[in-house]
């Protein structure tokens, strides 16, 4: 048994303090703190006067005030050019989504027109461009198609459409008010990866209704139906709408190659989707095509978006679609434009803040339900040409909205000719961008169960919907965090050869094991949840060494290190395990010794009076203080003989 009356060199070693103890109410405040305000947004009114104050409460809350004064003639030409060519991108990808989540094709340019322009004055990102999209679109489309058919009740259809981009909104600006944007992150990178390029498959499958000219199709989105659908009607493929979608798409994708290879030609692949617009136009008109199975857009109405605040349907049986679609879109849509946010704003090395993100998303979405507008986020692809067109503010969105503005009040006659198949060559032609094989690679070769969670977000997605995809994704990435803290490792230590370092000896496997010392490091905080795993591991770790020493006759196991370095908090029932660790270890003979532990166990190790427990003089600042102490015990006590065989 080993002695803990003997004395060591403590004098040597250093004191583990108790941090003094903090009031209730200001121990929360603290923490609350931590929680929700990490960046510290208050930081810059500590000190100013109250007009500065004034002020400074204005940028923050409107970021058009920050850059606003700030505005020059050069920012003004790189933003108008900038607008002008998003404008020529976000003018037919407007439509064709609308087209996507079966909403009438003038509702794509008003999603253009009004919450780009608050998105100007609230938002902080410099290059985001605000726009539909279209794995939006498609969502809207498959939950909102689940409960009304938008054939057979299109009026019904758009309010519940215009109520999910509400409640989309509020959750939103809800998030962001309450700076509850974590919670976001639990979709993580794999899981976006994955439902993204699942997305963009089903997307593209859909678009063989236009691209083949078929008038029926499946209102399923998985795989199985939608070539259940396309082979039952070989009869009434389209040969012309083929040969001209084939066309444009292949124009389409040379446009974006050109692009990637050559940047300065960026504003070629930008430019493409309005040019086959109004080439596929002008020959519908010139060879009357319409005539001949291409199917048109038809008329568009001429105006600015009609108030639809009134058309919200908050007491429509089919309200609880509505929210449940509005939650999932606008959770992906924050997902998606905060991302894309962060992405350019890294390139030119400025911050964006992700609750005040959240927050133009919200108010951008709640000001389009009221104005005949449907979910609206942060599409990379428009993002990318204005950031590459040189944006140099927010105000590019202004310039793109003022081009669509002028679209709804002269141009709208102009698209009565365009062929749907033009727009489904412009929606293929933008989804398979989202199809970043290169990423999946990336994830396989890093982590495996990332690209687990990654692949089965895209099978659920293609095989099964959208909402089967993204909540098997989810339960993944959320079984994952909690194995992580139900299971956490714990790594034998080792020392390094001539240093006073001590390292897991998986990976150094040139460390040193200290003889009669067994060195435990647990690498996570010690909740309820993973409590009883860690005594359990930790008895059989000391099984293991007890077993190995009797084997090769070597010095006894007569001291147990658990190294709390990684251990940042504990809780009463982790409290309680290490009491019943302490008693276990000391029934076998054996003395426990803490090292490095934080203040907040500490804390908790003082309040409970495990301290006095263990010893004061058995808990230690470092690894290496531990070991010269427990060395020193064990070179001036009798060491315990280790039991043979025979006397067993």
């Amino acid at each position: 048994m080993v002695n803990g009356d003997c004395i060591h060199p403590s004098s040597e070693n250093h004191r583990v303090a108790v941090p003094p103890p903090q009031p209730f109410l200001r121990f929360l405040a603290a923490s609350l703190k931590e929680t929700f305000f990490p960046d510290d947004p208050l930081r810059l009114f500590k000190n100013q006067p109250r007009w500065r104050k004034l002020v400074l409460g204005l940028q923050y809350f409107f970021p058009v005030f920050q850059w606003g004064p700030q505005y020059s003639l050069e920012y003004l030409k790189a933003d108008v050019v900038a607008g002008i060519t998003i404008a020529s991108l976000a003018i037919p990808q407007g439509i064709s989504y609308a087209k996507l989540a079966n909403l009438p094709p003038i509702l794509g340019l008003y999603s253009s027109f009004v919450p780009p322009l608050v998105y100007a004055m609230l938002g902080s990102s410099r290059d985001l461009a605000v726009g539909t999209v279209a794995v939006g679109s498609l969502l809207m489309a498959s939950m909102l198609g689940n409960e009304v058919n938008a054939n057979e009740n299109p009026t019904l259809y758009l309010h519940l459409a215009f109520t999910a981009t509400f409640f989309a909104g509020f959750l939103q600006a809800t998030l962001g008010i309450l700076r509850l944007g974590f919670i976001v992150d639990f979709l993580s990178h794999a899981t976006i990866v994955g439902f993204m390029a699942g997305a963009a498959t089903v997307v593209c499958l859909q678009q063989l209704k236009g691209i083949l000219g078929l008038h029926h199709f499946t209102h399923e989105t998985d795989l199985i139906s939608v070539m259940r659908s396309v082979f039952t009607q070989t009869h009434q493929w389209r040969w012309e709408s083929a040969v001209l979608g084939c066309g444009f798409l292949f124009f389409l994708l040379l446009t974006r190659f050109y692009s990637k290879r050559r940047p300065k030609l960026f504003w070629m692949s930008a430019m493409a989707p309005l040019t086959s617009v109004i080439l596929g136009s002008l020959l519908v008109y010139l060879t009357h095509a319409e005539k001949h199975g291409v199917q048109v857009i038809g008329q568009l109405k001429k105006g600015l978006n009609p108030l639809s605040i009134m058309d919200l349907a908050f007491g429509s049986p089919y309200l609880s679609a509505a929210i449940k679609t509005g939650i999932i879109i606008g959770i992906i849509g924050l997902a998606e434009g905060i991302a894309v946010g962060r992405t350019f704003a890294m390139f030119k090395n400025y911050h964006i803040d992700g609750n005040k993100e959240m927050i133009a998303f919200g108010m951008m979405n709640i000001a389009g339900s009221f104005t005949s507008c449907y979910l609206t986020a942060g599409p990379f692809s428009r993002s990318a040409v204005n950031y590459n067109a040189g944006c140099k503010t927010a105000a590019s969105n202004v310039f793109m909205a003022v081009a669509v503005m002028v679209t709804l009040l002269f141009l709208t006659p102009l698209f009565h000719y365009t062929p749907l198949v033009v727009l489904s060559s412009i929606i293929i032609a933008a989804m398979l961008g989202l199809l970043d094989y290169q990423q999946a690679v990336h994830l396989w070769r890093v982590d495996k169960f990332d690209f687990t969670v990654c692949i089965s977000a895209y099978l659920g997605v293609v095989f099964g919907s959208v909402e089967i995809g993204l909540t098997n994704a989810v339960v993944l990435s959320l079984l994952r965090v909690l194995l992580f803290m139900a299971r956490p490792k714990i790594s034998v230590l080792g020392n390094i050869p001539d240093s006073m370092i001590y390292t897991s000896v998986d990976q150094y496997p040139n460390a040193n094991f200290t003889p009669g010392i067994l060195i435990l490091k647990i690498e996570a905080p010690i909740y309820f949840a993973n409590s009883n795993y860690l005594r359990e591991r930790i008895s059989r770790w000391v099984d293991e060494k007890e077993d190995k020493l009797k084997s090769s006759g070597e010095t006894s196991l007569q001291y147990v290190i658990l190294d709390m370095g990684a251990v940042a908090n504990v809780d009463t029932s982790g409290v309680s395990v290490l009491d019943e660790v302490k008693k276990s270890i000391e029934r076998r003979g054996l003395k426990l010794v803490l090292a490095n532990p934080g203040g907040e166990v500490m804390k908790k190790l003082n309040k409970s009076r495990l301290i006095e427990s263990i010893g004061q003089e058995w808990i230690f600042l470092t690894i290496g203080e531990a070991v010269r102490a427990c060395t020193f015990m064990l070179h001036t006590t009798k060491p315990k003989p280790v039991p043979s065989d025979d006397n067993v």
